[in-house]
């Protein structure tokens, strides 16, 4: 038998949730999580109950952050004018800036 899931506050977390994304929806939650540095489980649950998401600067987050930039740089390079930039590149220049800001501020 597994260990039991509790949350930071040691409640027991025996209720499951489940719903359907768009694979685009889904990639665009997996950068997210990637740039946070949480476990998706706990990503969602914050984000879902509006709490705030500190990013602690760790070697995971560190290459996360320099996936997405590549990610981010292959994209512009494949962009021939403004006009043809889309929302979800958009969506991950902004959570990148706002993960280095936050971590800029704390040093």
């Amino acid at each position: 038998m597994s260990a039991k899931n509790l949350d930071n506050k040691g409640r027991f977390r025996s209720r499951t949730i489940g719903f359907r994304v768009s694979p685009e929806e889904d990639a665009q939650i997996n950068v997210a999580v990637s740039l946070s540095g949480l476990t998706k489980q706990d990503y969602i649950v914050k984000r879902l109950l509006c709490r705030d998401i500190v990013v602690q600067g760790n070697p995971r987050v560190y290459k996360a952050l320099k996936d997405r930039l590549g990610d981010v740089l292959a994209e512009l390079k494949r962009i021939e004018n403004g006009d043809a930039v889309s929302e979800e590149l958009l969506e991950n220049i902004r959570l990148i800036t706002v993960t280095l800001d936050g971590m800029k501020s704390e040093s």
